[in-house]
Formats: C-alpha cells, structure tokens, sequence
C-alpha cells in the first residue's frame, strides 16, 4: 500500500506539470506497465483528480480543471512562496480577502514539515515593511474579478465613475488590461463614448448590472503598463510644462521612464519634452536633474522657480 501511495504522489506530480504525458512515457518514468499507469489514472479519478486521457498515437494524460478543488503537492519553494504570498495578501490593496488568506494560511502552515514551517515563521518574524506614508486606496474584490472576468471574455462594462476632481460620470468601456502599480489598480479600457483609450482608478468604480454585450478586442495602442504610467501622470499633474531640451530624443527617452513625460523630436539635437508635476519646485529640480541643458518659457511659475534654483546654486558655491 505504501509503494502504491508513493507511486500516486509522484505520478500527480508529473500530471501537474502543463504537458500531456503518453502512457508509456508515464509507465517508463515510474518504472511499471502500462497498465498500472491506466488503473493508477483510475484512483486519482476517484479521488477527485480531475486526469483527462485522449486515444491514439499523439493521445495522452493531463490534469484538467475539475467542478471540485482536489489537494495540490507542491514543492519546498512552492510551499514557502505561496505562504509567503498568502500573508501579503493579508495586508494588501484588496478588500475582503485578508481573511480568507489567512484562513488559507493558517491550513497551509498545519501541514508544512518543521523545516519549511520554520523558514516561514523567520520571514514573518524577521523581515518587516516599512509602512507607507500613503496607504492608498482599497480596492474591492469582487470589483476585481468582475473586471478581468470581462477583460478575458471581451464583455463591455458599464459604470459609475468617481473622477479624480470629484465629478461623477457614467462609462462604458471595452476593458482590455488591469494594471497594478504600488498600491493602486487601474484598468485600462475603450472607452466607446469617447472614442478613445482610457485609464481608471479600479477603487473609483462601482460597476452596473447587467453586463453589456461582447465586442471584438481592438490592439492597444501601447503596452498596458505604459498607457497608466502616461494616464496617471498626466491626470495627477497639477502643473505642466513644455522644455526644449538640447539632446536628441532618443537620449533623453534613456534617461525617463513614460511616467515623466512624453519626448517629441525637433531635430537631430533637440527635442520637446512634455511632463509636469505637482509643484513647480519639484518640476524644477528634476529638470536639473536630467543633465543636459533645456530651455522653458512656461508655465511663469516655473520659470521663477528655476531661476530662484539656479540662484540659490551659485550662491551655494560661492
């Protein structure tokens, strides 16, 4: 009983793997016939495994999804990822999950040997987060999933928006990506109305009911990530500002990252750099930091606050 029990555990593990495996090759790794792969198929069947076969010469094994949730093996560094991952979703940016992570957590750690219950236990003991200033929003988990429920089925949505100055607006989108960045989730949509691409807070959305119809996905414009960092930056800027920079715009695009701004060529050794920030003090000071000389007429703001910079800089070397 023993060498059959042994035998199940090391053939689920193959199954696992995302592969499909013939039975000759299982039979060969495991060291039996055939036919014990076959009757071996049959038990985990019974215990809830969900092993789907296909006949003929490219045919094969492959653990499917199944209506119920059997056991999963996991490895050493699978064990410690997932406990670790577990409990930071605990204290993570999405509500009404903490407790079902560390209910989850707490069946996971019953059964982790003492060698992986203590590498566990000195994380959580020995690495502490600093806590952020900024807290941020939370955002609602059964918002989540109806989101990438819709992002994966190509279904559009309708909502309720709350904008970042206040102002309540309905929307209706085709979402394509959810975008995760620090502690805020943003999705990333069509928005049919406007006829154009758009970027949403996740925590300032209330969805409607029901659903509204499939819609054939379109390409994004840009990658996912890069159309929040120029959405967000570009909503969160208070001031903003347009700098001739005397480089060539492919030097100055390595020295930004899209959240800054967005670089337009003049020629071959200047070019146009669109960006902003929430003070002008700290817009100024991170163009000095850029390292290359630049010229800016506006905003009037700025341009005092460059030259009280600059100011200050020559008295400091004085």
């Amino acid at each position: 009983m023993l060498e059959t029990s042994a035998r199940l555990l090391r053939l689920l593990s193959l199954l696992q793997t995302p592969r499909e495996w013939t039975g000759g090759e299982l039979a060969e790794r495991l060291s039996v016939s055939p036919r014990t792969i076959r009757n071996d198929v049959e038990r985990l069947r019974t215990l809830g495994y969900p092993v789907h076969g296909s006949r003929g010469s490219v045919g094969g094994y492959r653990l499917g999804a199944g209506a119920a949730l059997p056991p999963l093996l996991l490895d050493d560094e699978e064990a410690v990822a997932v406990a670790i991952g577990l409990r930071t979703a605990a204290g993570g940016t999405i509500t009404r999950v903490e407790e079902t992570s560390l209910r989850a957590l707490a069946k996971l750690e019953k059964v982790l040997p003492a060698r992986l219950r203590r590498r566990v236990d000195a994380i959580q003991r020995y690495a502490v987060a600093v806590p952020r200033d900024d807290l941020g929003p939370r955002v609602d988990a059964d918002v989540l999933s109806t989101l990438t429920a819709a992002c994966r089925d190509h279904e559009r949505v309708r909502f309720d928006y709350l904008g970042h100055d206040g102002t309540e607006s309905r929307r209706d989108v085709e979402p394509y990506r959810l975008v995760n960045w620090g502690r805020r989730w943003y999705l990333v949509a069509f928005d049919t109305a406007r006829d154009d691409w758009r970027t949403f807070r996740v925590d300032r959305i209330s969805p409607r009911t029901p659903a509204g119809p499939r819609f054939p996905p379109r390409d994004l414009p840009e990658e996912a990530v890069d159309q929040v960092r120029r959405g967000v930056s570009s909503a969160a800027w208070r001031y903003r500002a347009r700098v001739v920079a005397q480089v060539s715009a492919e030097t100055l695009a390595e020295r930004i990252n899209p959240a800054i701004g967005a670089v337009t060529p003049l020629d071959d050794n200047r070019c146009v750099l669109d960006t902003g920030a929430d003070s002008v003090e700290t817009l100024a000071v991170h163009l000095g930091s850029l390292g290359v000389d630049f010229t800016v007429t506006e905003p009037p703001e700025l341009v005092e606050a460059v030259r009280a910079l600059g100011d200050r800089y020559q008295r400091a070397v004085r």
